[in-house]
Formats: structure tokens, sequence, C-alpha cells
């Protein structure tokens, strides 16, 4: 650990210079992706405010388990299917992947399409099945 306090005190301007990128970095992820909510915010989000839940995973994933009243319009055919949602674009839309990754990239979508607010369950439905909330599976 002295060894690690030693090299931050001989070199500032790398360290400096490489703190400041991650800074960057996570900031533009942040607002690339969209605000991210917890599943509890999800859950709070859809009952008071009556939020949309759109699931952006294949059929076949979203089959095996889904978030109650979701929608499955998977992301490679969100582009197409952008009609289905046109009523919603005025009420929050909540999109959910697997890990969070693609709901990022399908928010984009969303906000440049009009829709006012947009935002991606954190850590998709990994962090809603970890947290143990319940699924909706389809036979």
């Amino acid at each position: 650990m002295d060894r690690f306090f030693e090299f931050v005190m001989n070199h500032p301007l790398l360290v400096g210079s490489f703190l400041l990128l991650i800074t960057l970095l996570l900031t533009l992820e942040n607002r690339r992706s969209g605000k991210s909510v917890s599943p509890q915010q999800l859950v709070n989000l859809m009952n008071s405010a009556g939020a949309i839940v759109v699931d952006v995973r294949e059929s076949k994933d979203f089959r095996e388990g889904h978030i109650t009243d979701s929608r499955n319009i998977p992301y490679a055919q969100l582009p197409e299917k952008l009609n289905e949602l046109e009523a919603f674009k005025n009420k929050p839309v909540i999109l959910v992947c697997k890990m969070g990754q693609h709901a990022g990239a399908a928010g984009r979508l969303l906000s440049k399409a009009g829709f006012s607010d947009v935002r991606r369950l954190g850590g998709g439905i990994t962090t809603w099945t970890a947290d143990r909330l319940p699924l909706i599976k389809k036979a």
C-alpha cells in the first residue's frame, strides 16, 4: 500500500488524468443511456405515474420470466415497432433488458423519437431477480 501512495505522489499528472478520464467516461455513459431506476423505483412509477415497462429481451427470454404488465418488443425490432408505443409518449417508459446494456441504446432511440420520460432498470432483469421480486412466466 505504501508503494501505491508513493506512485500517486510521484506521478500526480498521470493519476489526475486517469481519474478525470474515468469520471468523464462514467458521466458520458450515464447520460447516453438515460436515467437508471431501481426495482423499487420501477414499482413506484408503475403504481403512481402509470409507467409502462418495455422488455427489450428476445421473446424466448421474455416467456421464461418478465415483470408484470410489461410489453415485449425485442431490441432488434424496436425501430419498426415504435408505433405500438405512441400512446405512451408523455408517460414514463421504463426499459428492461437482461443486464441493462441494451436498455440504454433503446432509451436513446426512444428519446430521439420524442418520448419525454425514458428510463432504464439499472442492472436489468438480473437485478430484479436478485432482489427476489416476482416474475410472470408464460408457457
